[in-house]
């Protein structure tokens, strides 16, 4: 099954939410597709309407048109997504999920990309599996700390005009998603957000380069002006000195949430740890200190961390 395309659509039938999967080669030019919820059928020719329409000229008071509006299903099928198996997790996804292959029925590889990360870092003895989820969990515990996300992809992609802010290549025609990244313009690690206003869309290469860097340490003059045109972030911010995001900082000063960060993130201690210490270098706040809960000796060893 891993180079057999499938699509995937939902019924028809108004009062019905079920999904149909089918094989890509068994949709010809005549079908019918039964749903295998409710029976409603989808044959090729026929029509579905959803509801009655009235165009009507409002100031003459006069019908234009009237009728159902409906679909066919013949142009409902061929805009549905097309799916496959990978052969390594067995999962169906997307064909967007899998890299191209040429040579293949299906134009795409039989592993899907995340699979076929994960088989690299095997062979090639790099990240291992626990690397991965240790990564994840501290991208998740800086986004939490900065409070949340809140990010609309489509519109950032569409701000910087589906091109690197540094170097200009165009990652709309990347086939891979992971080419294209949202960086944080005003760091994580300084407890900012990644909203919509504050990122800052790059290719792999210059998202490495910038990562946990303030905007002024990476981008010349002329791109912070810029910068600051399309994200709305102020020049003086972007070019002043790196700072920590104060409404973060106000959320700190309350033992609960303080409290519900450490038994949450309890298992990634050194790296609450260190924000700790660079939090109370920075602005005086020691979050252990309004902590009703933390351990005496965490303390110890936080502060030994700072000596």
């Amino acid at each position: 099954m891993g180079d057999v395309a499938f699509r995937g659509f939902n019924c028809l039938n108004a009062n019905c939410t079920q999904w149909i999967i089918v094989r890509d080669d068994e949709i010809g030019d005549a079908f019918d597709i039964p749903c295998p919820l409710c029976d409603f059928l989808h044959r090729s020719g026929d029509e579905v309407s959803f509801y009655n329409f009235i165009l009507r000229d409002i100031e003459e008071d006069l019908v234009i048109e009237e009728g159902k509006f409906a679909v066919l299903v013949d142009d409902y099928l061929a805009e549905a997504g097309r799916f496959k198996y990978c052969v390594i997790c067995n999962t169906l996804k997307p064909l967007d999920a899998f890299d191209n292959h040429a040579a293949r029925k299906t134009k795409r590889q039989s592993e899907c990309r995340l699979c076929k990360k994960v088989y690299n870092s095997i062979k090639n003895q790099t990240r291992t599996a626990d690397q991965h989820r240790e990564a994840a969990q501290k991208r998740r515990l800086y986004i939490e700390l900065g409070g949340g996300q809140r990010i609309d992809s489509a519109a950032v992609i569409q701000r910087f005009g589906g091109s690197c802010f540094k170097c200009g290549i165009d990652l709309t025609a990347v086939d891979k998603t992971s080419e294209r990244h949202l960086d944080h313009t005003l760091p994580a690690v300084f407890l900012w957000p990644l909203t919509t206003e504050n990122a800052t869309l790059l290719c792999r290469t210059h998202n490495s380069e910038k990562a946990g860097s303030w905007p002024s340490e990476i981008y010349s003059d002329d791109e912070l002006r810029r910068l600051a045109a399309m994200t709305g972030i102020e020049y003086a911010i972007l070019t002043g000195e790196p700072h920590f995001n104060p409404q973060a900082i106000a959320r700190f000063g309350r033992s609960e949430e303080v409290d519900a960060l450490l038994t949450r993130y309890a298992p990634y201690m050194d790296e609450i740890m260190r924000v700790r210490n660079r939090l109370l270098d920075a602005t005086g706040l020691d979050i252990f200190a309004v902590s009703t809960i933390v351990s005496e000796a965490w303390v110890q060893r936080a502060d030994e961390l700072r000596s």
